[in-house]
């Protein structure tokens, strides 16, 4: 991650329609912010939601609210908890994500 020529800025979350994602199971919506070459989200998963797919684009990645469930492709698996957040770099190990509860998250990729 790059962060060059992104004049300092606001973001009024509230003001950012979502977008609808289907997961496997459940919806994910997300708002989103581009900045430069930067994506910002904030990501609201159904209670019940299941990723469709494994991914292997590179996160920081922040729980707001809920818990959420990270499944490594090897077979790791971790939960996060709110105040929890984890990172990981472009094509190093695909993941993909499911909660239980519902959770509340604040990504930067």
């Amino acid at each position: 991650m790059n962060m060059t020529g992104i004049p300092f800025g606001t973001t009024d979350w509230s003001k950012i329609e979502p977008t609808e994602h289907q997961g496997e199971r459940g919806v994910a919506y997300w708002r989103t912010g581009e900045f430069g070459t930067i994506r910002v989200r904030l990501v609201e998963y159904s209670p019940g939601y299941v990723a469709d797919h494994w991914c292997s684009k590179g996160h920081i990645l922040f729980c707001l609210e809920g818990e959420l469930h990270t499944e490594l492709q090897d077979g790791r698996q971790f939960e996060m908890q709110a105040g929890m957040s984890y990172q990981v770099a472009d094509g190093e190990e695909a993941h993909r994500s499911s909660t239980e509860i519902g959770a509340k998250l604040f990504i930067v990729d």
